[in-house]
């Protein structure tokens, strides 16, 4: 009988120290994220939407209007912050990157994925998920971007605004990171009042006072 109870003592215990873990860690990633620098990035002038894009909006033209609450801004809190990891985590687990190409036989095409689809696809599909989550549609911004090394390939990834700053959304990593955190060089985005004009980056960026973390990407 004692051992019997020491052993259930031992599993009260161990799930005590898990949950207590659990806690832990859910509330790490808002404290790190009030810890870090507010930092918007540059924009620069408007530039041309992706042919993707513009094909995307003339088959779904409800999701490229812009919406009521267009410029709201919002106000980070951590209830919010989980939202955008566990809607960045289940898009990332439920769709298999997979390319326009072998998907549809072209090289670009946009669309709203179900369990296959490539970077723009994913994007697209987050940002649907956050809008119904209530997400004004401003801050929720589609971006493309250049990947470092040799091949220096294209990429999109999506963009949230908050009064915090920039955050991005990556198929590629389950971490959220400030803009300024990953390794990528900025393209193109959303302008925050009209999803359909797209703006350029600017060619110099603001650069945090100090990064203490260093990031990488899982692939």
């Amino acid at each position: 009988m004692a051992g019997s109870r020491n052993a259930k003592q031992r599993l009260t215990t161990l799930a005590a120290a898990g949950l207590a873990a659990a806690c832990l860690s859910m509330a790490r990633p808002a404290h790190a994220f009030l810890a870090r620098p507010t930092l918007f990035a540059a924009i620069g002038a408007a530039t041309k939407a992706p042919s993707g894009w513009q094909q995307f909006c003339a088959e779904n033209a409800e999701e490229c209007r812009p919406g009521a609450d267009q410029a709201r801004d919002v106000v980070l809190t951590p209830e919010l912050l989980q939202q955008l990891y566990e809607t960045n985590k289940y898009v990332n687990d439920r769709v298999a990157w997979t390319s326009d190409d072998a998907l549809y036989g072209k090289a670009e095409r946009w669309t709203l994925p179900l369990d296959r689809g490539d970077c723009e696809d994913i994007v697209l599909l987050k940002r649907k998920m956050l809008a119904k989550l209530g997400w004004p549609q401003g801050s929720l911004l589609i971006t493309t971007v250049e990947e470092p090394g040799l091949a220096k390939g294209r990429h999109a990834v999506l963009t949230v605004r908050s009064d915090r700053g920039e955050m991005i959304l990556d198929n590629q990593t389950p971490e959220i990171l400030f803009w300024y955190e990953t390794k990528y060089r900025y393209l193109s985005r959303q302008s925050a009042t009209d999803p359909n004009v797209w703006v350029a980056f600017g060619s110099e960026q603001p650069k945090p006072p100090v990064l203490t973390v260093e990031r990488q990407f899982s692939r």
